[in-house]
C-alpha cells in the first residue's frame, strides 16, 4: 500500500467518520501505527484535519438546512436534535470540544450551525476537542505496539 493510499484512506475515513455516516477512523489510525505505515505525525494531521472537516460539512448542513429538522430526509431526527440543542444551550460553544463524543457529537455539530455559532470559534473549539482525541489514541497505540 502507497503512502498516499495510506493518508488517503485515513483522511476519507476521517471524513467520514466526523459526518453522521458510519466510520472508524480511531480504528484505522492506531491499526496504521501499529504496522508502521506512515509517519505518525503525518497521520495525526492528515486524521484531525479530515475530522474536522468532517465536523465542518455537518456545521453547514446546521447553518443552511436546520429548517428542516423533521423532514425524513433530515440527517438526524428531531429527538438527536432537541437532546443536542438542550446540551449546547446547557454548556454553550464550550460542549464543541466534545465533539468527537459518539452519538451526541455529530448532532452537536449540526445544531452549532444552526445556532449560527461563527465558523472561527466552532473551527478552533472542534479541532482542540479532535487533536486531543487523536492524540490519545495515538499514544494507546504507541503504548500497545511497545
Amino acid at each position: 500500500m502507497s503512502l498516499i493510499s495510506v493518508y488517503g484512506t485515513l483522511f476519507l475515513s476521517a471524513f467520514l467518520s466526523a459526518t453522521l455516516l458510519p466510520g472508524s477512523s480511531e480504528a484505522l489510525l492506531a491499526a496504521y501505527i501499529a504496522t508502521e505505515k506512515g509517519n505518525i505525525w503525518i497521520l495525526l494531521v492528515v486524521a484531525v484535519t479530515g475530522n474536522v472537516l468532517g465536523s465542518m460539512v455537518n456545521w453547514i448542513i446546521g447553518r443552511f438546512l436546520s429548517q428542516y429538522v423533521g423532514r425524513k430526509w433530515f440527517p438526524i431526527s428531531p429527538r438527536r436534535y432537541v437532546q443536542a440543542t438542550n446540551w449546547f444551550n446547557k454548556y454553550g460553544k464550550w460542549s464543541l470540544l466534545f465533539a468527537w463524543v459518539p452519538i451526541i457529537g455529530d448532532p452537536l455539530t449540526i445544531v452549532a450551525g444552526g445556532l449560527r455559532v461563527p465558523i472561527g470559534t466552532f473551527a478552533l473549539l472542534v479541532t482542540i476537542g479532535k487533536l486531543v482525541r487523536y492524540l490519545l489514541i495515538l499514544q494507546a497505540a504507541l503504548i500497545w505496539v511497545g
